[in-house]
């Protein structure tokens, strides 16, 4: 993989974006900023991140043709490689809060955020944005982020996680066809947080109510069961889970 390092850089999902558009990427492209100004979270957060004590990356991976409407297997398959490259680090208790934030017990160690790169109506590529807490110790007004230092006790190589990281998403990538398909789904829904556990929800006029989270669709929709023992299917704007 073509690893591309920068100092300070407004966001490596931006910087990659622009570089697929002029150069037209067809093979997996990985830009990993020290201090990145305007990282961005999912539904247009920002990602706190101190410089140099984490890793901010961004990652292009070409897609062999893919339908649009599976566009959420490449959610579940970045889930699983960021997943399995924290469980090699021996990071406890690890689950994938829906649709793709990655927990330690409760605590949030990393997010991402993933834009499909799309020509003549098919999927091409994926631009993946990854931030992981390794180092950083203070979250202001972020009780539940925490980083690998505060949960291992110990100092890691920002250049090692990434190195790991890297590899997991290669062989995820390589695995990622419809035959396939099935199998991701099932281990996505493994990893969820609170599977099959009664948590509280928000609805988007702010009504909170109680369900049990059972699978996903196949277009990435939450389905919950709710108390009169009707499934109910929601999209990432339409509810929230508390804990």
């Amino acid at each position: 993989m073509d690893i591309i390092k920068v100092d300070a850089i407004d966001s490596t999902n931006i910087f990659l974006r622009d570089m697929n558009r002029e150069k037209s990427l067809d093979k997996p492209t990985c830009v990993v900023a020290r201090e990145q100004l305007q990282g961005k979270g999912q539904m247009g957060t920002t990602w706190q991140s101190n410089p140099g004590e984490n890793l901010t990356c961004s990652v292009f991976m070409p897609i062999d043709d893919m339908d649009i409407m599976d566009q959420f297997y490449i959610s579940m398959t970045v889930s699983i490689s960021v997943y399995e490259a924290l469980e090699s680090l021996m990071l406890p208790k690890l689950s994938v809060k829906w649709p793709n934030d990655i927990l330690s017990d409760r605590y949030k160690i990393c997010g991402i955020l993933i834009e499909n790169v799309v020509n003549n109506g098919r999927l091409r590529g994926a631009i993946i944005g990854i931030g992981i807490n390794v180092n950083q110790q203070h979250f202001d007004n972020l009780p539940l982020a925490s980083s690998l230092r505060q949960i291992l006790g110990r100092n890691l190589e920002v250049e090692e996680v990434l190195s790991i990281l890297l590899q997991k998403l290669e062989h995820r990538f390589s695995r990622l066809i419809k035959s396939n398909f099935s199998s991701i789904k099932n281990t996505y829904e493994s990893l969820l947080f609170r599977k099959n556990k009664p948590s509280t929800f928000l609805d988007v006029k702010g009504n909170s109510f109680v369900g049990i989270i059972k699978e996903i669709t196949t277009s990435g929709k939450l389905q919950i069961l709710l108390e009169d023992e009707i499934v109910q299917s929601f999209d990432l704007k339409e509810v929230k889970l508390l804990y």
